[in-house]
């Protein structure tokens, strides 16, 4: 595709339009984090939603856990308050994934009381992490994520210095959940913590534990059955969220924005990827529900194909916890949507 200077002016603006829409849009949503300290339960904090959600299968009744990120809000747009510090504080697990998701992540703790008897625990240990510039051999724009750097009124100092870094990922891919075979690594983790927290409980934990890794396991089977004989191995996604989903089921990854949903495209990354799309005969394009579509149906309409959500499971919307959807019902979802784009 020849790029003209009228074509590469046209597409550098509409690049620009998408964003700030993009900025408009998730500056709208809310900031208010899920759950209060019950006394007689160990209490967990956990940083966003996979780890919430793993951490209630294994903790069951036994366990209080609250989630720092509200549903409906994107990780990489929340920043924690002086209350999610007192809650962590009094808190007797925190739960985080590290890898560098959480820029915030020493700022917050420098944050906590001084007699806090919280123990942290980093959920993505023991994976096999992949470098940043390696989890898209072709996507090589830096991203500095500066373009939320705002902070509330009501944010303490140890707040407000983490929202500078909440975009710093450290050099790799943090998304690690987004597989399966991911996720039964950081559900062990967290069973592990509980068990270390409340050990009088621990054949309950245990017991869960097994349930859930079983349906880990399930989830892990369908992806290596439904994926191995597809036609094509090429996805090109809004967010740079799928590199662990790529490497562990054999798909190649080409994202729009990068590792943060907030890193803006160049034009001619813009048509590149309309070049790769024609070029590899391709379907669909994915975006996801926690940030506007707008530049992945542009992409869309630019290479004459349809969009298709890829949730990367950063967080629910109102609409999917009110659904009752959960980590396994979005991963197969994600499966279906996947099979479907790709046969």
């Amino acid at each position: 595709m020849r790029v003209t200077p009228k074509r590469k002016s046209a597409l550098y603006v509409i690049a620009s339009v998408m964003m700030a829409s993009l900025l408009i849009f998730t500056a709208g949503c809310g900031n208010t984090s899920q759950g209060k300290i019950v006394e007689g339960k160990v209490n967990v904090v956990t940083s966003f939603y996979p780890l919430y959600y793993m951490a209630s299968e294994i903790g069951g009744d036994e366990v209080n856990v609250m989630n720092l990120i509200p549903t409906g809000v994107e990780p990489h747009d929340w920043t924690p308050k002086s209350l999610d510090l007192q809650n962590a504080s009094k808190a007797q697990v925190l739960i985080y994934q590290g890898s560098g998701f959480e820029g915030w992540i020493d700022d917050f703790k420098k944050g906590l009381d001084s007699n806090s008897q919280v123990k942290l625990v980093e959920a993505s240990t023991g994976i096999s992490l992949i470098a940043s510039e390696e989890s898209e051999a072709d996507h090589d724009h830096d991203h500095d994520g500066d373009a939320h750097d705002e902070a509330a009124e009501d944010h303490d100092h140890a707040a407000e210095e983490a929202h500078d870094h909440a975009h710093d990922h450290g050099g790799v891919d943090p998304h690690t959940w987004v597989s399966p075979k991911s996720a039964l690594i950081m559900a062990k983790n967290v069973k592990q913590a509980l068990v270390d927290a409340d050990p009088a409980h621990e054949s309950l934990y245990e017991e869960r534990y097994q349930a859930l890794h079983e349906k880990l396991e399930a989830l892990d089977q369908q992806y290596m059955d439904q994926l191995a004989d597809l036609s094509h191995r090429e996805i090109v996604v809004s967010h740079q969220a799928f590199g662990y989903l790529a490497r562990d089921y054999q798909l190649a990854q080409h994202s729009i924005m990068g590792l943060s949903p907030e890193a803006e495209p160049t034009a001619q990354e813009l048509v590149r990827l309309s070049k790769l799309v024609k070029e590899q005969g391709l379907k669909y394009i994915f975006f996801e529900e926690l940030v506007t579509d707008q530049l992945a149906s542009t992409l869309a309409n630019e290479a004459d194909v349809e969009t298709l959500v890829l949730n990367p499971l950063e967080g629910l919307t109102e609409q999917q916890e009110q659904a009752g959807d959960n980590y396994i019902s979005l991963m197969e979802r994600n499966l279906e949507n996947l099979v479907k784009a790709l046969k």
